[in-house]
């Protein structure tokens, strides 16, 4: 992996304005047009070369917890930020936190816990059934964390890139600048879409707004819903790509408004890369630690058969969470959900032995892991495993200075990394992974996490 100490971007530019030089040749220049927190751009994101021919750059996100490792409860608050913009702009009142409260969220560890606190201790009355959709994978705890601020009626639901074969998805769309498409709604009621008068769609950034629009059509053509915001941490859409907002409200007679923390637009210079990085080139640490531990008896169960199970195999069928989102949600589930996240966390809490602790969600897995790690004490952060095929590089300002590769413990045919986790950076991790995994399947996966150098590793199973 080159070593370079050139800045990845320019530093005469205003907060206004920022030119990225990603890598050679592969240039992109921000211009911010709206900004009501007054959040500082360099505490937001950094930028990173993706290895996707549709989309050769990510904004590598400092609040999702998914690339970064960050302050459990700075990635909670971020939904929290979202539900206080959406308090002003949608709902038309007051918010219970000011301005620098928000702003100080990313001073230190303390003013982070406080925001949070205060968020989940004066949640946003809702008398308009609303419900809101986190994207997968990025966006799952973002928008789960969002809903979270909510009380009333207010719903929740994630999609996923899964295929549940037992399950019939009441909505598929794609995410067309995506190395996996394919996105799919598995709601448990089916009456779950028809219910709410207003659908809130939550994702970490929007460059086109594709995505958006798709949802939107098919939500528009299945259910009728005439009602949307789009709500993300950076929005990025053109003139020309906000102009297709408004030609898709006027052609279905649909109210499309949106709301992020910064707004602004991008231009691009130069081509992707086609070519993977490097790579952490790390031998395996024999002397890892693994203690694995099981937690499905403190969460509740929503049991599903797929197809291969049930041809090859007798035993009870396969056991995601009740209430992670993926099967949709309502308040009452989020509270007896945050009793079983209690329950674990003083499990997983007496189990810790370390200083600087390391808690790593696995894909779309993110929200509940978080909330865990947010409730074990100082010195956790918190980050996730991903699809998100990105070129390492050691520079100034770059996003990813390392990255292990794995193949999917479940089975499934995807390569997954892990970002930005060093040896000697931790004493400890807990590893969080919903299902459990067979144990050939999951050899590639425990390689990886012994390859970082992490002296002791707990894998953390919510599932059978």
């Amino acid at each position: 992996m080159k070593n370079i100490t050139s800045h990845a971007f320019s530093p005469t530019l205003s907060e206004r304005e920022r030119l990225y030089s990603i890598v050679d040749g592969l240039e992109v220049e921000v211009r911010v047009n709206a900004n009501p927190y007054g959040l500082r751009l360099d505490s937001l994101f950094e930028m990173a070369a993706r290895i996707n021919k549709k989309r050769g750059f990510l904004f590598v996100s400092k609040l999702l917890g998914k690339h970064i490792p960050v302050v459990p409860s700075l990635s909670l608050g971020s939904g929290a930020m979202l539900g206080c913009l959406y308090e002003e702009r949608i709902l038309g009142r007051s918010s219970t936190l000011a301005a620098d409260i928000l702003s100080d969220a990313f001073g230190n560890r303390d003013n982070a816990d406080q925001l949070y606190r205060k968020a989940i201790s004066n949640k946003i009355h809702l008398d308009e059934p609303t419900l809101f959709i986190g994207f997968a994978e990025t966006a799952t705890a973002l928008g789960h964390s969002m809903f979270d601020v909510f009380t009333g009626q207010a719903e929740f639901l994630h999609t996923t890139r899964e295929s549940i074969t037992s399950r019939v998805s009441s909505i598929n769309f794609d995410e067309e600048h995506s190395h996996a498409v394919a996105h799919r709604c598995y709601a448990r009621d089916r009456n779950f879409f028809s219910k709410p008068s207003r659908i809130v769609l939550v994702d970490d950034e929007i460059t086109t707004g594709k995505t958006a629009l798709n949802i939107i059509r098919e939500l528009h053509e299945q259910f009728g819903h005439r009602d949307f915001v789009v709500a993300s941490l950076l929005d990025w859409r053109s003139e020309a790509d906000r102009e297709r907002f408004s030609e898709l409200s006027r052609t279905l007679g649909v109210q499309i408004r949106s709301l992020a923390l910064v707004e602004g637009a991008i231009s691009v210079q130069g081509s992707p890369l086609e070519a993977d990085g490097e790579g952490e080139a790390v031998r395996e640490d024999s002397s890892i630690v693994f203690q694995r531990h099981d937690v499905s008896g403190m969460f509740e169960h929503e049991p599903i058969e797929t197809a291969e199970e049930h041809r090859e195999s007798k035993e009870r069928p396969a056991a995601y969470l009740k209430h992670s989102g993926r099967f949709g949600m309502n308040v009452s589930d989020e509270a007896s959900l945050g009793k079983e996240i209690a329950k674990a966390a003083e499990y997983l809490s007496s189990r810790r032995t370390g200083q600087r602790v390391l808690c790593l969600g696995t894909g779309e897995f993110m929200y509940i892991p978080m909330r865990i790690a947010q409730l074990m004490g100082s010195g956790t952060y918190s980050q996730s495993t991903t699809r998100s095929p990105i070129h390492p590089m050691r520079k100034e300002g770059y996003a990813v200075s390392s990255a292990y590769r794995f193949d999917a413990p479940d089975g499934e045919e995807v390569p997954n990394f892990i970002y930005n986790v060093a040896p000697g950076q931790y004493d400890e991790a807990f590893v969080f992974v919903e299902r459990q995994y067979d144990p050939k399947q999951g050899e590639s996966f425990e390689r990886a996490l012994a390859r970082i150098g992490i002296p002791v590793v707990h894998l953390v199973f919510f599932g059978k």
